[in-house]
């Protein structure tokens, strides 16, 4: 069967001498992955260049339910973020998002609001001048809305603590080590609040920056076993000192 679609691509691995294995987030489908076979001539119909991580593109695939690898039948790129690969900041960011994603997708099915949403932050990302130095903060805490993840802050009061795996601000400690402490738990309740628009407005240290991505990492990892140890964690942890 064949399905017409926009994908975004998180991830291209080289398979042999003229192949590439590459993990797209489509917009009707959700997660897929595919085995695309690359022109050694300017002249063929599938590039290299095609498959930077985030690219958008417009994709006619031989779609076989149920097979794990699938097979393009025809590409056009839809959608590319060229100030992204000028700026090392905005590139680390990058680097950093895709590894996530690439896991915090794995197995979602068709849900185009999340499309949408990762196609817009990219955008915005593209085109801003300066303030983006926690877009990966609010990119994280933005995405737990659309995979099912959000936490509960209705009833969080000064001096909480952030609960990782009940998903929840108490008053109390919990019994188990997985939980954020009551002033980085603060500090989450404030990204909360932020939005790509306004999050220039919240000061945030490098110090808390970095406490507040570890937590929501430790987060996604609790409630998404398939998730890693992130390899570009430490790279954006060093950025924006």
């Amino acid at each position: 069967m064949l399905i017409t679609t926009r994908a975004i691509v998180l991830k291209s691995v080289k398979f042999g001498d003229a192949k590439l294995i590459i993990d797209m987030f489509t917009q009707t489908h959700g997660r897929m992955s595919f085995i695309v076979n690359i022109a050694k001539t300017n002249k063929g119909k599938i590039k290299r260049q095609y498959f930077q991580l985030f690219n958008v593109l417009e994709l006619v695939v031989d779609y076989r339910n149920g097979k794990e690898l699938q097979h393009i039948r025809d590409i056009r790129l839809a959608g590319q973020f060229p100030a992204i690969s000028l700026s090392p900041g905005k590139l680390s960011i990058t680097m950093f998002l895709g590894e996530f994603l690439n896991y915090a997708t794995m197995g979602e099915q068709a849900n185009v609001p999340l499309f949408e949403f990762i196609c817009s932050a990219m955008e915005w990302l593209d085109a801003s001048a300066s303030g983006y130095v926690n877009f990966h903060l609010v990119f994280m805490a933005k995405l737990s809305r659309f995979i099912g993840l959000y936490p509960n802050v209705g009833s969080y009061a000064e001096g909480d603590v952030f609960d990782l795996r009940a998903a929840t601000f108490t008053h109390t400690i919990p019994m188990h080590p997985d939980y954020v402490p009551a002033v980085a738990s603060s500090n989450i309740v404030r990204l909360l609040r932020m939005d790509f628009s306004n999050m220039h407005l919240f000061a945030m240290s490098h110090s808390d920056r970095n406490s507040i991505v570890d937590f929501m990492v430790d987060y996604y990892r609790i409630h998404l076993p398939v998730m890693p140890a992130l390899v570009s964690l430490d790279v954006v942890r060093d950025v924006f000192r």
